[in-house]
Order: C-alpha cells, then structure tokens, then sequence
C-alpha cells in the first residue's frame, strides 16, 4: 500500500475546473515528483493534496487513513510537513532558533516557545542535528537573514525536517536558485531521500529528472503520464506537452 494517495480528486474555481479525476500515489522511501507546464493546476494539486484547498470531489489518504480536507495544522500533526516557494522564515531569529521553534516538544510545553529555546539543550542539539543534514551547522547563530538565497532555501527545508514528519512536501525548490545553488540544493536533496520519503512539485525539469525516482505530469488539469524519468523521457505524449527539451 502506498503512504499517500489521492483518488479521484476534482477541484473547481468558479465555472473553471482546475483538476479532474486526479489519481496518485507516493509509495514510502522513494522521491515522487509533480511536473507541468504553467497553469497546468499542479499548484492547486499540491495544495489540496497539503490540506490548503478542500477538494469538491475525492479522497486523499496517508498511510491509509482518510484526511480529506483536514486542516494543514492537523495534517502536519499526522506526519506530513511542506516547504513553500515562497519562504516562511522567523528573520529576526537565528538559523538555530528557526528550527528550534519548530521542534514538537518545543511547542508542546510552553506557551512562549522562544523562553524554552536557551532553556532546552537536548532541543537545540537535535536542531543542530537538523542544521548539519541539511548543509548550515557553522551558521547556527546567524541572523536568518544574512543568509544567502539557497542558504535560506536550505533552512525551510530544515524547518520541514523539524516537525519530524514521515512524508515532507517541497514546493519549487529551485526557485531563483542559480547555477550553483541548484547543484548544491541537489545534493542536499539526494542525502534527505535516504531517510525521508519526499514529494516535489518542481519547474525544473531537469533537477527533477535528475532527483525523482517517479514522476506524475500533469496538464490540463489531469495526469497525463507517469513513471520513472528514462520512461518520460520516451514519452511522446510528454514531449509534445508544452514540457520544453527533456534531455
């Protein structure tokens, strides 16, 4: 049985249908991306499938209990966290505060979390664990906002990694990322996938391509394919999708 799946999903704004009998599946232990051209409705899946959007019709299931339409606080509580493409970081902290605050046992035992960030050795050794998987162990008591941009990228991962959550949703990682940050941000990638089952919805075809052990298209609202990146890449179907050059 797969660890996430969503069955049948419909989504509509208005009079415009933006999914239609959406069915996926990300089996634990495996990267499984989301890739489509520009108002494919991908985004929306994502957001339905993280609990932001309530689908009009469907199911979505994790580790085989419904959590349809529940609330993103209620989601991540069960096991699933998400980076977001645009960041939501604590810039006045610093990077060891940022995933402190967001440990469960920090928010669970005071009201005023921050008192218990100085208080709490254990919580900040296992958030210096989290900043060392993630690439910033020497940034620790940084300013979050003297990071760099793919520095910054890397500490909302970490972030997502501090709600311990079995299944973790990344949302365009890539995005503004140069030459180089993209090829730090994958290596990043590839050492998260060895203990962390991972979805992402990426623009980049080739980070995704290079990245993904399976991959979902979606165009015009549906899935239009699916499978390992060197059978998308023989895909006729994909390659006449507005997708651009799958090399």
């Amino acid at each position: 049985m797969a660890l996430f799946e969503a069955r049948h999903l419909h989504k509509r704004f208005g009079q415009q249908v933006v999914l239609e009998e959406i069915n996926l599946s990300f089996e634990e232990g495996r990267l499984s991306g989301i890739m489509g051209p520009n108002g494919a409705g991908k985004t929306t899946c994502f957001n339905v499938l993280t609990g932001r959007y309530k689908p009009d019709r469907g199911q979505v299931l994790f580790d085989g209990e419904d959590i349809t339409g529940s609330p993103p606080e209620k989601i991540v509580r069960r096991g699933i966290s998400r980076s977001f493409q645009i960041m939501n970081l604590f810039d006045e902290y610093t990077v060891l505060d940022n995933i402190v605050i967001a440990l469960p046992g920090i928010r669970k035992k005071l009201t005023n979390p921050m008192h218990a960030i100085d208080a709490d050795s254990e919580m900040q050794d296992r958030a210096m664990d989290i900043l060392d998987r993630v690439g910033l162990p020497g940034r620790a008591r940084t300013n979050s906002k003297s990071l760099s941009y793919g520095e910054r990228r890397a500490l909302e991962i970490g972030v997502a990694l501090a709600t311990e959550p079995r299944l973790l949703f990344v949302d365009e990682p890539t995005a503004g990322l140069g030459a180089d940050g993209t090829s730090r941000l994958a290596d990043l990638i590839q050492s998260l996938k060895e203990h962390t089952t991972i979805v992402m919805i990426e623009h980049d075809m080739q980070f995704l391509f290079d990245v993904a052990d399976k991959i979902s298209v979606i165009h015009w609202g549906q899935v239009i394919a699916e499978g390992t990146p060197d059978e998308l890449r023989a895909n006729p179907w994909v390659r006449r999708s507005n997708l651009g050059e799958l090399n």
